[in-house]
């Protein structure tokens, strides 16, 4: 049972994650004197599909912490319902970027067996949500024709709750039950930066660095992502890269100290 409300919890987190953006409404200047910056304010949002796995320790009530391995098609089996979006508002030299993540997923187990010939049947049910919400503030420090490098400072919040519940009954009848919940919620301090380089009018390169924690929620964590981007249109373009995102963070009982990493795909919309 308790293999089972490991992987089933650290599933749910294992989807989470921070933004797909880096730079989104960056458009590049003529070739000549260095450009001036708009003051107009620019809105870029953009859903994204991160195909993350999840290694590390994980331990949930108190209990010591189980090495996990997890591949995105396991999250996936268990997967209800998941959403994730970034905007970012940009005006010249500043702009806000924030990061929203819902996942929920489910998984239940059933075991028989028998006891003086009365068949015993055990039900374990969990249902395990996680959100996720990142705001950071931005300040351009390069502003190039074909490149710009932006500073970032801000947070992260995790929520992670995991519901779970058993059944135990003998002959057909309930003889026995237990429900409960157990998760965290945590404020990380971040700060990075990201930057874009343009290596034609339609393709570019982007990407971050990014740490934070420094032990006022988790004891530390980063986030590292590359990307190729395309502009199909002056509003639309998608970025395909890989992101890796690790933390170490522990409270009460519970442990979370993992490394997600896996493909990402994001699909941007600029007003």
């Amino acid at each position: 049972m308790r293999k089972l409300v490991f992987t089933a919890m650290t599933l749910a987190i294992g989807v989470s994650s921070q933004a797909f953006s880096a730079d989104m409404v960056y458009e590049p200047a003529p070739v000549g004197p260095p450009p001036v910056e708009s003051k107009e304010w620019t809105f870029t949002i953009a859903p994204y599909i991160w195909g993350a796995g999840l290694t590390g320790d994980v331990g949930v009530f108190g209990q010591d912490p189980t090495d996990i391995d997890l591949t995105f098609g396991d999250v996936l089996e268990n997967l209800d319902v998941t959403g994730m979006i970034v905007g970012e508002l940009h005006n010249g030299q500043w702009g806000v970027l924030a990061d929203l993540i819902y996942v929920k997923l489910s998984t239940s187990e059933r075991v028989m067996g028998g006891v003086r010939n009365t068949p015993v049947e055990l039900r374990l049910g969990i249902d395990a949500t996680t959100f996720t919400a990142t705001l950071m503030g931005e300040y351009r420090v390069v502003s190039q024709p074909n490149y710009i490098v932006d500073l970032m400072a801000g947070a992260r919040i995790w929520s992670v709750n995991n519901d779970i519940s058993a059944t135990l009954s003998a002959g057909g009848a309930p003889i026995a039950g237990l429900s409960g919940s157990d998760g965290a919620t945590w404020v990380d301090p971040m700060i990075g930066v990201k930057g874009r380089v343009d290596l034609t009018p339609k393709w570019n390169l982007s990407g971050w660095g990014m740490i934070g924690g420094f032990g006022a929620g988790s004891e530390i964590t980063w986030d590292l992502l590359g990307a190729v981007g395309y502009k199909w249109t002056d509003t639309f373009s998608t970025r395909v890269g890989y992101r890796a995102l690790g933390v170490d963070y522990s409270d009460d009982g519970f442990v979370y100290d993992t490394i997600q990493h896996g493909p990402v795909i994001g699909f941007l919309f600029s007003f």
